[in-house]
């Protein structure tokens, strides 16, 4: 196993060697990068097609039919269709659970938080001195509820004995043995359960966990299940340029919204737009502080215990080095102080009042700003910040910068400049529209070059969803996956930084990280994975025959021999594993 790993942090580090790509090379390297990752049948679908008509196609996901399964799938994931005050409303936190337990706090008038709430307050038993971070001890506990060998079999029986007990527990008791199981416990019984049961398992629990458990589940789906590969591609894409932290505070309740309203709409429209979404988005305005960045002279919020709030510059020094100009772009230190200055009054409402983007005259620095050599004159209000946005979205280095960051999703971490350039002139002449920049970069010779051909290592999402999708595992229960992606380095929608995830090749490769997709690997081909199943009968045993129905063509010579020493006598599901495993199966 050890030459293995070796074998793989070698190859992946000296990078791809490979001839001229023929036009088979050619159909399995778009759905490398457009995709994440060919299933059975993708190949001979694009065959069909043609390579030239499915990429459009990809570049117009409406004119391609959905996968009626991924509907199935979204379904149950209601916080992802919910507004941001819904959610919040919804989803009560722990510590409001707790004071109104306890007496401390009284009911929510809100008639949708009042019902979340009374799902749960009263099946927990709480002194009214009970510290804010103790555990919540259930009403009636579960020897109460289950009888001795119900329980043991719960913590130690099979995956189905389990299932056996649960079905039996009568539906008007199952609310009270949710809370009375421990936490622990609670969590090895997700992937038994039905889906509906599932969800409150954990909403009569822990209601704020299900944000990030369907934000997860729903991307996990999406980007196995979808037709509309380029599109989930891009959605990632451009979440991590214009990244939000889902554990700041109130952005727990607001990252739904953002990547279904600021990102989702508009990631293959006009980048112009998709700058100002982002910019109101209150997710984004939390994350960076914008929120609280107010003029000289304004006025003091009524709690005198509150600091006095003043000029913020953190998501204007953000929003030109990473979200357009980039870091050598041109703009000064100067230049993000006038920025701050424009963007003064662009702030959130109240959550009573909905929690969205609010423009507050009250706060906003009415002088003269001059921002990359443009002077927005004084009095102005909301469209300080739209003349900055407008300046920004038609700077030649936002065309550059741009440009040379999809390359490097698309092509290769150091793409030519001849391709940046092509890429940058389309920026500029069309105004900005990313499907027309990407339709340059897709046509493109580069694109198609050996040097490009497999260069691109897989980021530990694309390497665990690409297994799933190239094995044809079913997957019933996204989640466990979730947390075998944030065990590899990548927790969703967690990356604390605005930066977002790199996708560099360098930030992916070492041996710990390789050795721990090795284990992921062969536990999906064994099914231990919860809540996804593999038919290693689907595959010969024979690794040269494996790794084409894996690959979809031939693995390395020095990768076969490594996997025919450590698999001899074996049945196929090793052979499986350590394919997906393998040098090979982490490039795209």
């Amino acid at each position: 196993m050890r030459k293995l790993i070796a074998v793989a942090a070698l190859a992946l580090c000296l990078g791809a060697r490979s001839p001229k790509l023929s036009k088979d090379d050619q159909v399995l390297h778009a759905l490398n990068r457009l995709t994440f990752g060919p299933r059975q049948g993708d190949i001979e679908a694009v065959r069909k097609t043609g390579i030239k008509k499915w990429i459009d196609l990809q570049l117009h996901p409406e004119r391609i039919a959905e996968n009626p399964e991924l509907a199935q799938r979204l379904a149950p994931l209601e916080s992802l269709r919910l507004s941001q005050s819904a959610t919040e409303r919804t989803y009560p936190n722990p510590q409001m659970i707790r004071a109104i337990a306890a007496g401390r706090q009284a009911m929510p008038e809100d008639p949708v938080t009042r019902a979340a709430v009374e799902r749960v307050v009263h099946r927990f038993k709480v002194k009214k001195s009970d510290a804010g971070d103790a555990p919540l001890e259930p009403a009636v506990p579960l020897e109460q509820l289950l009888n001795r060998e119900q329980i043991r079999t719960l913590r130690t029986g099979t995956l189905e004995q389990k299932r056996e007990v649960i079905a039996a527990i009568p539906e008007g008791q199952m609310d009270e043995v949710a809370i009375a199981l421990p936490p622990g416990l609670r969590l090895q019984l997700l992937p038994v359960v039905e889906p509906g049961l599932r969800r409150k398992l954990m909403l009569l629990t822990a209601p704020q966990q299900l944000i990030a458990f369907d934000l997860s589940e729903g991307k996990l789906y999406r980007a196995i299940l979808s037709n509309r590969q380029l599109e989930e591609q891009l959605v990632d894409f451009w979440y991590n340029h214009f990244n939000v932290f889902l554990d700041k505070g109130a952005d727990r309740y607001l990252v739904p919204t953002y990547e279904r309203e600021a990102i989702r709409p508009h990631v293959l429209g006009k980048f112009r737009d998709l700058l100002e979404a982002t910019a109101k988005s209150p997710a984004m305005l939390f994350f960076l502080d914008n929120w609280q960045s107010v003029g000289p002279g304004a006025p003091r919020r009524p709690n005198a215990k509150q600091p006095v709030r003043g000029l913020n510059e953190n998501y204007a020094r953000e929003l030109m080095e990473l979200h357009t100009l980039g870091v050598d772009g041109g703009y000064t230190q100067k230049d993000v102080t006038e920025v701050a200055r424009c963007f003064t009054g662009w702030t959130i409402r109240q959550p009573r009042q909905g929690g969205d983007f609010f423009y507050n005259d009250r706060v906003h620095d009415k002088g003269a700003k001059t921002v990359l050599g443009v002077t927005i004159p004084a009095d102005g209000g909301q469209d300080d910040a739209e003349k900055v946005l407008d300046i920004l979205a038609k700077h030649p280095s936002t065309a550059r910068y741009l440009s040379k960051k999809l390359a490097q999703r698309f092509v290769a971490d150091d793409p030519p400049q001849k391709l940046i350039d092509k890429m940058a002139k389309t920026f500029r002449d069309k105004n900005g529209d990313i499907r027309e920049v990407m339709k340059t970069m897709l046509t493109s010779d580069e694109f198609f070059s050996q040097a490009a051909y497999r260069a691109k290592v897989k980021t530990p999402f694309e390497m665990i969803v690409s297994a799933v999708r190239a094995t044809g595992a079913q997957v019933d229960f996204a989640y466990p996956l979730a947390r075998q992606i944030a065990e590899l380095g990548q927790p969703l929608y967690r990356k604390l930084e605005p930066t977002g995830y790199s996708d560099a090749n360098s930030e992916w490769v070492n041996s710990a990280a390789l050795l721990a997709r090795m284990n992921f690997a062969l536990a999906l081909a064994q099914n231990k994975v919860p809540g996804a199943k593999l038919d290693a009968s689907l595959f010969s045993g024979d690794p040269g025959e494996v790794a084409h129905q894996i690959l979809y063509t031939d693995a390395k010579p020095e990768t076969l021999a490594a996997i025919a020493k450590q698999t001899q006598g074996s049945s196929s599901a090793p052979v499986v594993g350590l394919i997906l495993g393998s040098p090979d199966f982490q490039r795209r």
